[in-house]
């Protein structure tokens, strides 16, 4: 059997640092109150022997676990499948990892899998929860609250049961998706076709609330349902041109939708900018770049909204009120919408 070297202790640590051991404690666990030239020897003598401090131990003096539950209300073949949760869960490790902080990915394939979630949440495991993708009648903020953990949430709550500490954060769906539309209109386009994400959800019940902003008038007809998917994207948009044969343009509620939009125009010997155009939502790099055309759509930072959200529980759990990206404070009750742009490619 292979023998191991004893771990480093906080006695060692204190030895080669030439200071107390309550010294090395309050430096490793980030307390206030020991000199700066003190400190940095600590830092030293911890790199040069190579010390990790117990996490156990150091629960029970900070109170935290440096561990985070990002919890998304989809499936894993949803999550693992769509880049949108890619970015946006690559944003969230990035600003944990910076603060030293483990992401913990909990997943609800069904309402099975909610009570699972809510003993792990209530269970003493992490210090609070990064909360996205809900849906309207989704038990999770209960779930959240019943635990007692500090929480955003991504997304704007039209779940909040007129709560007034709910802190979240979205992009401006209504207005980029008025963006979009006006920008068909700027080309002519009359006969705009609308294809919805799953309106259960608030982006895309404000996204339909945008293009109707712009076209209160639409022919009913013109408004297809689908569920942020490509496949839904297909099936939606030849639902619309069996109606609406005479289309001459489509806002898709992301860009996974448009791109199923686009194979469908493609099959139906439909010219896309010529006969159809497209608009998308998302901007989403390896979908929007490389469909055929290339996409125009919405751009929302979707990895940035990751790490705005990670930021805001941190600071929380530090006792610092919430910043925005500008460095303004966070009101209860509200949260941050970022700003979208439109991206003009050649599908319009």
């Amino acid at each position: 059997m292979t023998q191991t070297a004893p771990r480093p202790t906080l006695e060692a640590v204190a030895e080669r640092a030439g200071v107390s051991r309550a010294t090395v404690s309050r430096v490793v666990n980030g307390a206030h109150g020991v000199r700066e030239a003190l400190a940095e020897r600590v830092r030293r003598a911890v790199e040069e022997l190579g010390y990790v401090p117990n996490q156990a131990a150091r629960s029970l003096v900070t109170r935290r676990h440096q561990a985070v539950a990002v919890v998304a209300a989809e499936p894993e073949t949803r999550v693992f499948a769509d880049p949108y949760f890619a970015q946006q869960l690559r944003g969230i490790s990035k600003e944990l990892t910076a603060h030293d902080n483990q992401l913990v990915l909990l997943l609800t394939e069904g309402r099975e899998d909610h009570a699972r979630v809510g003993r792990y949440l209530a269970g003493g495991h992490v210090d609070g929860a990064l909360v996205f993708s809900l849906h309207l009648d989704d038990p999770l903020p209960a779930l959240v609250r019943g635990a007692g953990l500090p929480t955003v949430f991504g997304g704007r709550p039209g779940w909040d049961e007129g709560r007034d500490d709910v802190v979240y954060v979205d992009s401006d769906n209504r207005g980029g998706a008025r963006s979009a539309v006006r920008h068909l209109a700027g080309l002519g386009r009359t006969r705009v076709a609308h294809i919805t994400g799953p309106l259960d959800q608030t982006s895309a019940a404000d996204r339909l609330a945008g293009f109707r902003d712009v076209r209160p008038d639409t022919d009913p007809a013109l408004v297809a349902r689908a569920d942020f998917t490509s496949g839904g994207g297909e099936r939606a948009m030849r639902e619309l041109l069996d109606r609406c044969p005479g289309l001459d343009a489509v806002f898709a509620a992301n860009d996974l939708t448009a791109a199923g939009a686009l194979r469908v125009l493609r099959e139906r010997g439909l010219r896309v900018p010529d006969d159809v155009a497209v608009v998308g939502f998302d901007d989403m790099l390896p979908v929007a770049e490389e469909s055929d055309p290339p996409l125009t759509t919405v751009r929302q930072d979707i990895e940035g909204m990751g790490r705005l959200m990670a930021r805001l529980l941190l600071r929380g759990l530090d006792g610092e009120a919430p910043e925005a990206a500008d460095g303004a404070s966070v009101p209860a009750a509200s949260g941050v919408i970022l700003p979208t742009t439109l991206v003009r490619r050649a599908t319009a």
